[in-house]
């Protein structure tokens, strides 16, 4: 074992009582902090975020400027579409990774919902862009 090895991320431990409440992209979110961003310098976010309603129309086609976001469904559901025709209704117990760059949209949810997303890197912009061809 290596004794000589010095950590270059902090540990980060956060309960559903100390974690912060943030404003994020979404108006219908709460997004709970999990303290990954500060322990991992910005390598990584992780977060909760609980619906405070259901989607009432689709967010509009994006992407996200990032490596790689990971969604676990804890509670509820999403009906998503990808550029490649795909749509999926994530459900709770159900995850996936998105690439940076994939262009979506969020059809429709369940009114109670919360979803751990991990993004890396912990900036994650999110960039309205046009329907793909056939999507109009």
């Amino acid at each position: 074992m290596n004794d000589n090895v010095t950590p270059t991320q902090k540990l980060a431990y956060v309960t559903p009582e100390t974690a912060k409440i943030l404003k994020g992209r979404r108006e219908f979110f709460n997004y709970h902090d999990l303290g990954v961003t500060d322990a991992t310098n910005g390598a990584m976010r992780a977060q909760v975020m609980k619906a405070t309603e259901g989607l009432s129309q689709p967010t509009g086609w994006h992407y996200h400027v990032c490596d790689q976001q990971f969604i676990y469904m804890l509670k509820g559901w999403v009906d998503l579409v990808f550029e490649d025709g795909r749509q999926i209704r994530l459900k709770a117990g159900d995850s996936m990774m998105i690439p940076g760059g994939l262009r979506h949209n969020e059809l429709a949810t369940s009114d109670e919902m919360d979803i751990l997303e991990v993004s890396v890197p912990a900036e994650l912009g999110t960039v309205p862009c046009d329907p793909p061809a056939g999507h109009g």
